[in-house]
Parts: structure tokens; C-alpha cells; sequence
């Protein structure tokens, strides 16, 4: 935890005061962990308080109520990942290189953050009641729809991507392709065995997502482009 402590003249230790947003991150963090291993309902407030060695009522202080502090854990969450797609500087990249490092992207880290699947997954069956509430978390996910619609204009405009691909369609499949490597992954196992999600498996994995993107995006006589992209 982030407390430090000073010795006075008379060679007693003092512990100093923590400092208030590295207590707003701890709380954060443990938060994100309770909500997602135990939803909504199932989340104990006391068992964040344990985690991070403070207590309800500086927890109640921060986020108001347990609510509150749902919804502000969901918009950390959606703000991880549109600032990791920010700062892929898709713009610097030509079309098909960019959008091959937008779905290697998206895969990679929903394999890496499944606390972040879980959250969706339990927003999800709340009919995404606390989403429709917080106005950060849209202002955070229009920015992803930009970024892929000009990712798109650019590679119809010189002629590689073909026209009539709508961003938030495409948007859509990217993540249902991410999302379902993650949420079913107790289930898929269970069934067909592990041998999709050992190292070897994700890493094809994710070059084929990207690669059946292309495809479906890619202008007639530009399929080349795809093994371009994968070297």
C-alpha cells in the first residue's frame, strides 16, 4: 500500500497520510477483482475494505455507494482499453497494417484482462443499466467507432478495402471474436479440450482473427495484402 512513514526528532516513526488517488487506485483495483469474481449483488464491500486495509466508510467517502463504485470500476475498465487503441497510432500505419494491429490488439487484451470480459459479462445481465447511466464510458467508446471509421475510409479511399463496410459492424465482430476466446473458454475446453488455449493456440488464434477480418474487408484482388500483413 502507499503509506510512508518519517522518524521525528525524538526517533518515534510516524506513519504520514496516503496519498488520496493512489487509495482511489488501490480501491479501484480490488474492486475490479471482488465485482468480477462475485457480480453486483454477490461484491462485499468488506472484503474490498480488507483488501486494501481501509475501510467502508473511506470507500463510501470515494464512490458514494457500492453502486457507485460499480459503475466508476466498469468505466476504469472500458477506459484500460480504448487508451490502449489510442495509443496504437493507427494513423501513422497504412490501412491494412492498421487494422491488422487494431484485432491483434483487441485479442490480445481481452485474453490478458478477463476480469474486464467478466464485467461486461455481468453489466450484461443487468441490461446494461449502470452503461446507460454513465455518460464517461460513452464519451470513452465513441472514439473507438472513429478511429475505425477512418482507419476504413483511408483503405476505400486508395482502394484496398472495398466500400459498404460500416465501422461499428466491423467494430462488432472484432469483439465478438475477442469476447468469445474469453467468456467460453471454461465451456469450449470442457467440451473440445484445452489445445486452442495453450501459447501456440492464441498466438494462431489471434493472426487468424485479424486474417478473417482482412478478408472480409479487403477489396477483389487485394487478398495478397493478407500475407503482407502477417510478415
Amino acid at each position: 500500500m502507499r503509506r510512508s512513514v518519517s522518524v521525528d526528532e525524538d526517533g518515534k516513526v510516524r506513519q504520514a497520510k496516503r496519498d488520496p488517488e493512489g487509495v482511489r487506485r488501490d480501491i479501484l483495483s480490488a474492486a475490479m477483482e471482488e465485482f468480477s469474481l462475485n457480480g453486483l449483488s454477490g461484491g462485499r464491500i468488506d472484503e474490498i475494505a480488507a483488501r486494501t486495509r481501509t475501510s467502508k466508510r473511506m470507500i463510501y467517502y470515494y464512490f458514494g455507494d457500492k453502486e457507485g463504485l460499480y459503475e466508476r470500476v466498469l468505466e476504469e475498465a472500458y477506459a484500460k482499453v480504448r487508451g490502449g487503441e489510442s495509443d496504437l497510432g493507427l494513423d501513422a500505419l497504412a490501412p491494412v497494417a492498421a487494422l491488422t494491429k487494431l484485432c491483434r490488439f483487441t485479442f490480445d487484451h481481452h485474453r490478458a484482462n478477463p476480469a474486464f470480459i467478466r464485467m461486461v459479462m455481468i453489466e450484461n445481465i443487468h441490461h446494461g443499466r449502470h452503461l446507460l447511466h454513465s455518460e464517461a464510458i460513452r464519451g470513452l467508446n465513441r472514439p473507438a467507432i472513429e478511429a475505425l471509421e477512418s482507419v476504413l475510409r483511408r483503405g476505400q479511399a486508395e482502394g484496398v478495402f472495398r466500400a459498404g463496410v460500416e465501422a461499428l459492424e466491423l467494430h462488432w465482430q472484432i469483439s465478438a471474436l475477442s469476447f468469445f476466446n474469453v467468456s467460453n473458454v471454461a465451456t469450449f475446453s470442457a467440451i473440445f479440450g484445452d489445445s486452442l488455449f495453450t501459447a501456440d493456440g492464441q498466438e494462431q488464434l489471434s493472426r487468424h482473427v485479424a486474417e478473417m477480418v482482412l478478408r472480409y474487408v479487403l477489396s477483389p484482388g487485394h487478398v495478397d495484402f493478407i500475407a503482407q500483413a502477417a510478415g
